[in-house]
């Protein structure tokens, strides 16, 4: 299903999406458009699926049925090499940071661009410090990770992820493993991607943040994607009873 007045293909685009572990299903017929400077949020109860979907969309997990296209391109075909697919196009950053501890925060940056991407040391470091900047982490470039606070390595890894210059931006609830004084800051840098047109699927449990930065809200809910809409839809007037009891259990008052 495709946002109303889309009117340009998916950049991101999954059909029929199957996923099980043994005999639990994990993702039940997932379609999903991701267009153009989509802030896609998906929302539900841990276990619906939204961090599975994630990592399927990424191709860090092979799927049982379904198809992912990338630029209308499918690239969930077995032969497909998944590491060219995120060459191409495709960016995750998870709830652990996942930086290299023996590297600086300038070199966590710059190590993907020059060794996968083929960028030139210079322009990857020049682009990486800009980015540093932007984001207030300018001085901490020459630092490495344990000398940084939980919210200023996640900064980092959105920073790192920003460095390959994906097409589309996948977050798995990045703020989940932060003290509540640090999501803020995290969030701030997201906020700040989806206003300069970065194109987002993002798993949160951050229901007002979801309400100001999304252009589509997902609730996923046993592996399906049960109700999607505009956040003032999802998120006000949802029309399934499995949404509205979820968003009753999250919600304040």
């Amino acid at each position: 299903m495709s946002p109303v007045g889309a009117t340009s293909a998916p950049v991101l685009s999954a059909r029929g999406l199957r996923k099980t572990y043994g005999d639990r299903v994990v993702l039940d017929g997932i379609d999903l458009d991701v267009h153009p400077h989509d802030v896609v949020c998906l929302i539900g109860s841990s276990g619906s699926g939204k961090s599975t979907l994630l990592r399927c969309l990424d191709l860090l997990e092979d799927i049982d049925d379904g198809t992912i296209s990338l630029d209308g391109r499918e690239v969930s075909d077995p032969r497909t090499d998944p590491r060219e697919v995120r060459r191409s196009g495709i960016g995750m950053v998870f709830q652990a940071y996942n930086l290299f501890p023996h590297l600086t925060v300038l070199q966590n940056c710059t190590l993907a661009p020059t060794r996968v991407h083929g960028v030139s040391a210079d322009a990857a470091r020049e682009r990486a410090q800009r980015l540093l900047e932007r984001f207030g982490l300018a001085e901490k470039a020459d630092a490495h990770p344990d000398a940084l606070s939980g919210g200023q390595q996640q900064r980092v890894a959105l920073v790192r992820a920003l460095c390959t210059e994906p097409r589309v931006l996948l977050l798995d609830e990045i703020t989940a493993a932060l003290d509540p004084e640090l999501v803020g800051e995290v969030l701030a840098v997201v906020r700040a991607e989806a206003e300069a047109g970065m194109t987002m699927v993002l798993a949160t449990h951050e229901m007002a943040f979801a309400r100001e930065v999304a252009t589509r809200v997902c609730f996923l809910d046993r592996g399906r994607i049960l109700e999607q809409g505009p956040p003032a839809e999802v998120l006000v007037s949802p029309r399934e009873p499995r949404t509205r009891e979820f968003l009753r259990r999250v919600l304040p008052g």
